[in-house]
């Protein structure tokens, strides 16, 4: 594989996001997480770390 390979980040959902502000569940769903521990691997981006960094109280980055 070339080294230019996208770099990726797999974030856990440990917190239930059930009474935080709707634009934190609705970044929680962008990150494509669903269920508590669910886990999803993303690319490394700026935006993704954006969003992981809003919501670093109900995430784990694995």
């Amino acid at each position: 594989m070339s080294t230019s390979a996208q770099q990726t980040v797999k974030v856990q959902l440990v917190r239930s996001p059930i009474g935080t502000k709707e634009s934190h569940r609705a970044t929680v769903r962008g990150l494509g997480l669903r269920k508590l521990n669910s886990v999803s691997e993303l690319q490394d981006t700026p935006a993704v770390r954006g969003m992981i960094n809003k919501i670093s109280y109900l995430v784990k980055v694995l």
